[in-house]
């Protein structure tokens, strides 16, 4: 009978254990009736005019309100949990990049641009739930909590004079959001290794399989990017729900194999490329813990309109849409979605969807494009294109100008109310400046289509905060009601430089100093695209992402301030004379106490003996003898030698005064 339980016992272990761990990968209800943690995974490609590849990765965490998600989890990550419960965080979005989006180029009005494109470095903005006086508290400790979990410096924001409180311009903005960015932060792959361990699969299965680093940081743009909200649990006593959202955005330029190609018809034909060539790596499978894993290729509305143009057909959604005259795809698409245009134009974006479930090791998917005739376009631009560059000259005095420019796309949005003289365009700048570039906000000026206009008639709405010298930053907030016909506007404020202590400067503070991007955004303008397929987007929630109204934004550049600098190798000649004049100053004090003058001088006296001569000596004896005189031994004492000791002390009086008036003068 014990021989028969054995089996028994461990086939039921057996089977105990694969049930629990069924139960945690798929399990989507718990004892309580409460939803599981989530986990999706899903891949954006999208082709550039200027011959790159934009790769967006986007991973989505979830975990439902609970009585215990405080201290078990599945799948989500159980240090982001812990950070929102202990610093009580509404909502928080952290990014670190590399590089600047080209609006010109790659659109400044669609999703992606306009929530994933950020400013060079590390920003950071949070909302507390919390009392008022313990914001700034909390905004502390989460940026040092950051700082070690994604190995960065983001403990510099921690210093007031490093992050500022925006009112209204900020999209999330309230009196509970603090702001902060590091212009200069370096991102490698020390910042990308924390990012990846928050995944379920972190980068061993799914699509997270692309992410190799040397093909991630060759390319013209990467922003690795974490978003979360806390959702309200609804009751006391249970932990809120949290939505992570974790999004990587990289620009890539794909290996050309017709670089060399002599025909000038050619010369526009985009360069073939597959996801084995762009990363190295071919997708093997989806992870076993996603709920969905999902590849998407779009085509925007320019090159969809450019392609049907040169056809003179909707060759997209025929029976073979993944081949026709324009390019062939390697993979069959599962599914073909056609954006549902709201605007004048008929132009629509294109989507095919790639199912990863049905890939495996023995079956890898590796998507690739190869374009057959060459193709022009242009992506959809934003209403006004943004820019920020420094005036004047010197290290004493500046300004700071924001210039925005027409590109010819707001007309189109208003539609025929753009020739009416009461249309109006509305334009948001939020900027922050550091204490030490003293802004005088009565110096603002504007201008419209190059003529001076009053500020009061074209700034709507204007919060200042002036900055405080090593305590707060600057902070401007503008609304700015431009005509819907304007084709250009420039505003122009102007500065002091200021000194810093000796302290203050950094290591390399002859390269200049950073003032952070400046945050552009139309309010009335909305990135946005609806699908026609909407039954199958409640499960994808990158689509999902694309049809929520996000106002559009765009970040300014990054502005190099030089500030006058102290020549740094003055406190090191001030160190080397001073201890030059010291090392004297002991050496004499030393050798002047420790010398015996009596014993110096019977040496000497030796010495003159021992040349002498043992004759000239004898004849010496002989002559003091006869004389009746001793002859003077080595051990009698010089009738100088008080004299000598007196001048001795008088040297180290001397010395010593000198020391003294040396040291006064200097401190």
């Amino acid at each position: 009978m014990a021989l028969l339980r054995r089996p028994l016992l461990l086939l039921l272990l057996i089977v105990t254990h694969q049930f629990l761990q069924f139960r945690i990968a798929f399990g989507s209800v718990n004892e309580e009736g409460q939803k599981q943690e989530e986990f999706y995974e899903e891949l954006l490609l999208k082709p550039f005019p200027d011959r790159k590849l934009l790769t967006h990765f986007h991973f989505q965490s979830s975990a439902p309100p609970s009585t215990s998600n405080g201290h078990h989890h599945h799948l989500f990550p159980k240090a982001i949990s812990q950070l929102v419960l202990k610093f009580q965080v509404k909502e928080m979005e952290l990014s670190f990049t590399q590089g600047r989006w080209n609006y010109e180029s790659w659109g400044g009005f669609d999703p992606i641009p306009s929530s994933n494109a950020k400013p060079p470095g590390v920003e950071l903005w949070a909302v507390f739930d919390a009392p008022q006086h313990l914001i700034d508290a909390l905004w502390k400790n989460l940026t040092h909590t950051l700082s070690g979990l994604f190995c960065a410096s983001i403990n510099f924001l921690e210093s007031s004079t490093a992050y500022s409180a925006p009112e209204w311009s900020f999209p999330p903005a309230s009196g509970k959001l603090r702001y902060g960015t590091l212009p200069r932060e370096a991102v490698c792959t020390e910042n990308l290794t924390p990012w990846l361990k928050l995944l379920p699969c972190r980068d061993k299965a799914g699509i997270s399989m692309l992410l190799d680093r040397p093909s991630i940081y060759r390319g013209f743009y990467h922003s690795q990017r974490l978003h979360l909200i806390s959702t309200g649990s609804g009751s006391e006593g249970m932990d809120p729900g949290i939505i992570l959202e974790q999004t990587l955005t990289v620009v890539l330029q794909p290996d050309s194999q017709r670089a060399s190609l002599a025909h000038a018809s050619e010369k526009h034909i985009q360069p073939r490329w597959s996801l084995s060539s762009i990363f190295g790596k071919r997708i093997s499978g989806r992870c076993v813990l996603a709920e969905t894993s999902n590849v998407y290729f779009l085509l925007d509305r320019g090159l969809v309109a450019e392609l049907e143009h040169i056809h003179k057909e909707n060759v997209l959604i025929s029976e073979k849409f993944w081949t026709n005259p324009s390019f062939e795809l390697s993979a069959k698409p599962d599914r073909i979605f056609i954006e549902e245009s709201r605007l004048l134009s008929k132009n629509a974006s294109v989507l095919y969807k790639f199912e990863i479930e049905k890939y495996s090791e023995s079956e890898p998917f590796d998507l690739g494009l190869f374009w057959k005739t060459p193709v022009v376009w242009l992506c959809q631009q934003a209403p006004l294109h943004a820019s920020r560059f420094l005036m004047g000259s010197g290290n004493e005095r500046g300004a700071i100008a924001i210039s925005l420019k027409s590109t010819q796309s707001s007309e189109a949005f208003m539609g025929s109310n753009s020739n009416d003289e009461r249309c109006e365009l509305r334009v948001d700048v939020f900027q922050v400046v550091p204490w030490y570039v003293k802004v005088y906000f009565h110096s603002l000026q504007v201008f419209v289509d190059q003529q001076p206009k009053a500020v009061s008639d074209i700034i709507e709405k204007i919060h200042v905060s002036p900055s405080k010298d090593k305590v707060s930053p600057g902070v401007m907030e503008l609304v700015l009601t431009l005509p819907c016909s304007v084709s250009s506007a420039v505003l122009t404020i102007e500065f002091d430089k200021g000194f810093l202590h000796i302290d203050e400067y950094p290591p390399d503070a002859n390269q200049g100093f950073d003032i952070p991007s400046a945050i552009v955004s139309f309010p009335n303008f909305h990135a946005r695209m609806v699908f026609l397929e909407n039954d199958s987007l409640n499960k994808s929630p990158l689509l999902s992402k694309f049809q929520e109204k996000s106002p559009v934004m765009s970040y300014t550049e990054v502005l190099l301030v030089p500030l006058t600098t102290p020549d740094f190798s003055m406190p090191y000649n001030v160190i080397t004379i001073t201890c030059t004049v010291f090392a004297l100053y002991f050496g004499s004090l030393l050798n002047a106490l420790r010398r015996r003058v009596a014993e110096e001088e019977r040496f000497l006296k030796d010495k003159a003996a021992k040349k002498m001569g043992r004759i000239p000596l004898l004849l010496t004896k002989l002559f003091a003898k006869l004389r009746g005189r001793h002859l003077e031994g080595p051990q009698a004492p010089p009738a100088s030698s008080s004299f000598i000791n007196s001048k001795s002390v008088l040297k180290v009086i001397l010395i010593a005064g000198l020391a003294a008036c040396w040291q006064y003068y200097f401190s």
